[in-house]
């Protein structure tokens, strides 16, 4: 059963490394990731799966000791998705991006004990597939714990990645109160076409984790919202 969940967004910027000079203009959301993951450490999981969005063929498990590096975004920095089981063979298929954010937020939290393995999530994923691959993970371990990796809208302002369109603040202010109040009708409610189309990579795994929580009754808490260089960024904590 899911027992407790993180929502983070997972641009590389959250990187220090990479963000270089602009790394202090996400250090309140690099807080309230930290703050979240202690949400998950108190929960004392039996494993924690991190989810996040994914290409084609970066979809699906990747387990424990799996690795990443973010040398295409610059930086000579490599991070780990916990460790290998003793006499396990170390896995070759890279992390992605969102998954490497997460490993990398991790180690940062310093979240130890529990299994780590990761998903990737196609971005075009439909909704019951999201949902049913979230049921699927939430039986994995008695006590079962989901890292969110995801972004809202890349089309918030003029300089956004997607440029300005004026349905992804609706769009985001929607996904947002979803994930503050751990509504799992109004996350398994957002369109994903309009969410491909809004650049919004976060709704497929937000929708894994509606499909995680049902029957599990938590509670949600929105630690931040904002929006710089016009993405959409959300974090919150279900337990």
């Amino acid at each position: 059963m899911l027992v407790a969940a993180a929502v983070c967004p997972c641009p590389p910027l959250l990187v220090p490394e990479v963000a270089a000079g602009a790394g202090p203009e996400l250090d309140a959301a690099r807080n309230a990731c930290l703050d979240a993951l202690g949400v998950l450490a108190a929960a004392k999981p039996d494993l924690l799966i991190v989810a996040g969005p994914a290409e084609p063929d970066e979809r699906g498990p990747y387990p424990a000791g799996s690795a990443g590096s973010f040398a295409g975004f610059g930086v000579g920095l490599t991070v780990r998705l916990g460790e290998s089981p003793a006499g396990s063979p170390v896995p070759r298929r890279p992390l992605p991006a969102s998954l490497g954010v997460g490993a990398w937020l991790l180690e940062q939290a310093r979240c130890g004990g529990a299994p780590v393995e990761g998903i990737g999530v196609e971005e075009r994923l439909a909704t019951d597939g999201c949902l049913r691959a979230g049921a699927d993970l939430a039986v994995r371990a008695e006590r079962v714990a989901l890292l969110v990796m995801g972004d809202g809208s890349a089309c918030r302002t003029v300089k956004a990645p997607g440029y300005l369109d004026e349905r992804a603040a609706d769009f985001d202010a929607a996904a947002v109160r979803a994930l503050g109040s751990a509504d799992l009708a109004a996350l398994s409610a957002l369109d994903p076409s309009l969410a491909y189309e809004l650049k919004a990579a976060g709704r497929a795994p937000w929708q894994v984790l509606a499909g995680a929580a049902r029957g599990a009754g938590l509670d949600g808490q929105l630690l931040y919202e904002d929006a710089p260089y016009g993405v959409g960024y959300a974090v919150a904590a279900w337990s």
